[in-house]
C-alpha cells in the first residue's frame, strides 16, 4: 500500500475510486506516494545517511546534465540509495534546479522513514528507492486527477475522440525522442475540438526508457481515461515512468517543443 500527505492511495489503484481536483499551474500543486511495502528503514542509520547524502547532491552543478534526467546512486549493498529524477521537457534549468531542489527536502518529510517514495510537481518528478530504477517501467502507483468542468454533454463523444488522437499523435513523438531530442520523451501540441475549442496535450516518459516501454507505458496511462475523466475537460495520470496531461488552457511552455496537431 502507498500513502500522501493528505489521504491514502493504493499502489494498484481502482479507476475513479482515486481524489479529482481542479488542476492548477501552480508550483506547490504536487502529489506524493509513500511506498509502504517496500520496506523502512531507521532514523540516523547508515541507510538514512546514505539518502540524506544522495539527496543532498542530486540538483548541485556537477549532476548538471543539461537535460534534466538525473539518474544517481550511493552507499554499498544493503544501505545502497537509488534516485532517479526528472524535469518537465519544456522547463528552463533554473526552474528545474528550483523543483529539484524543493522536491528533495519536502519528499523525505511526507514520507519519513519511507525507503521508497515519489513526489511530483508540475515541472519535476523525484523518486528514490532501496532498488535500481533506471530503465525500470513501472506503471503503478500512479495518481490520477481530473477537472471539475465538464464537456458539453452533445458534443462528449467527438470531443474525446479528439482527446485521443491527440495524445496518441503525442506518444509516437515522445516515444521516438519527441520534440525534446534524443535525450528527452517528451511531446505536447494542442488539437482543435467541436465549436473551436482548444485542447492542449503534454506527454513525457523518463528518457532511460525505449521506445517500446515508453509507448506501453502511455498506452497503460490513456486506458484510464474513461474511468476518471470521462466527461471532462482536463485531465492528468502522473506515473513512476511516464504521465500525460489535456486541459483546455494552455498550461505548457509553448516557445519550448510544442506545436498545433
Amino acid at each position: 500500500m502507498a500513502t500522501s500527505s493528505t489521504t491514502s492511495l493504493l499502489a494498484f489503484p481502482i479507476l475513479c475510486s482515486i481524489i479529482s481536483i481542479l488542476l492548477t499551474q501552480q508550483a506547490t500543486a504536487q502529489s506524493t506516494i509513500c511506498v509502504d511495502d517496500k520496506g523502512n528503514f531507521t532514523l540516523n542509520t547508515t541507510y538514512h545517511n546514505n539518502l540524506n547524502y544522495l539527496l543532498s547532491t542530486l540538483a548541485t552543478p556537477q549532476n548538471n546534465n543539461n537535460y534534466g534526467f538525473y539518474n544517481l546512486s550511493y552507499g554499498n549493498s544493503p544501505n545502497q540509495v537509488y534516485a532517479i529524477a526528472l524535469c518537465r521537457g519544456d522547463t528552463t534549468p533554473g526552474i528545474c534546479r528550483s523543483c529539484l531542489r524543493d522536491s528533495t527536502s519536502v519528499l523525505p518529510k511526507r514520507c519519513p522513514n519511507r525507503k521508497e517514495a515519489l513526489l511530483w510537481y508540475d515541472f519535476c518528478m523525484l523518486r528514490y528507492a532501496n532498488r535500481p530504477l533506471f530503465g525500470l517501467m513501472e506503471t503503478r502507483p500512479n495518481v490520477v486527477y481530473h477537472n471539475t468542468e465538464n464537456v458539453p454533454s452533445d458534443i462528449v463523444e467527438e470531443y474525446f475522440r479528439v482527446i485521443r488522437r491527440l495524445l496518441d499523435d503525442l506518444k509516437r513523438s515522445a516515444g521516438g525522442g519527441g520534440d525534446g531530442g534524443s535525450l528527452r520523451k517528451f511531446a505536447a501540441a494542442n488539437a482543435t475540438a467541436p465549436r473551436f475549442r482548444t485542447i492542449y496535450g503534454l506527454v513525457e516518459c523518463t528518457p532511460d526508457l525505449s521506445k517500446e516501454d515508453c509507448d506501453y507505458c502511455l498506452e497503460d496511462a490513456f486506458g484510464y481515461i474513461p474511468g476518471c475523466c470521462d466527461g471532462k475537460i482536463g485531465g492528468q495520470l502522473l506515473g513512476p515512468s511516464c504521465k500525460f496531461r489535456y486541459e483546455e488552457y494552455l498550461f505548457y511552455n509553448s516557445t519550448a517543443h510544442a506545436h498545433n496537431i
